[in-house]
């Protein structure tokens, strides 16, 4: 029986390449975005089913859900990869407005659709939920560290994935029938950072495949990267 599969923000970067390296690991992959017309075209391009799906807008995400139980009755695993930078200026010179929106995609969105879809990955025996989080959320790397200034990382941004880590303890202590862990995919080249990444899409999604594929009995609770587990 084949694994049924979600990513969001599935159109473009990190969350194409990883529908297409599970696609042909054997899983059956449903792609979520926003924009219907890239989703489409991505999905055909990868051979994979598309959803419409705004993680910022909840009608959009439980339509979604209903969907995935029309097609399917169950999800093996969840991918929450949907996420924005917000924008690339000093902490002090930002917005309350500017931080909401990368709030609301990148911690709010992982929670509209994590609860949305929680139903139907109880139904599943192996269940999974992937967050992608990054290793700028890091508050102990942060504190000694600090390797990116505002114009290569917005705090805000940093700040969002910070939130996500937690997030995904929560989540894995309250869901301790499924594996819940976040990905750091590490400086990829994508959209997301105009192509300035240090490694290619298949280099970062390394350690989502390897999360969405965990045994039963692998790890919960976690953040890592394709070298280990991340500091808090």
């Amino acid at each position: 029986m084949s694994t049924i599969t979600m990513i969001t923000g599935g159109n473009k970067g990190i969350g194409h390449e990883t529908a297409r390296r599970l696609q042909r690991a054997g899983h059956t992959v449903v792609i979520g975005a926003r924009n219907r017309e890239l989703g489409r075209a991505a999905a055909a391009d990868l051979g994979v089913t598309f959803v419409q799906l705004d993680v910022t807008d909840q009608s959009s995400v439980d339509a979604a859900a209903r969907q995935v139980r029309a097609d399917h009755g169950r999800l093996d695993v969840l991918i929450n990869n949907a996420g924005i930078t917000g924008a690339f200026v000093p902490l002090e010179q930002g917005s309350a407005d500017d931080a909401r929106d990368v709030f609301e995609t990148n911690v709010f969105g992982v929670i509209r659709v994590t609860n949305a879809f929680v139903p139907l990955l109880k139904v599943s025996n192996h269940a999974r939920i992937v967050n992608i989080s990054s290793g700028v959320g890091s508050i102990q790397d942060t504190i000694e560290h600090d390797y990116f200034d505002w114009q290569v990382v917005p705090p805000i941004y940093a700040s969002s994935k910070t939130a996500l880590n937690m997030l995904t303890v929560k989540y894995a202590r309250a869901l301790p029938m499924m594996r819940v862990n976040a990905a750091d995919p590490g400086y990829t080249r994508t959209d997301l950072n105009a192509g300035k990444g240090a490694h290619d899409v298949t280099q970062g999604t390394d350690e989502i495949v390897r999360l969405a594929t965990i045994a039963d009995d692998g790890p919960t609770g976690t953040v890592g990267n394709s070298q280990g587990l991340l500091r808090w």
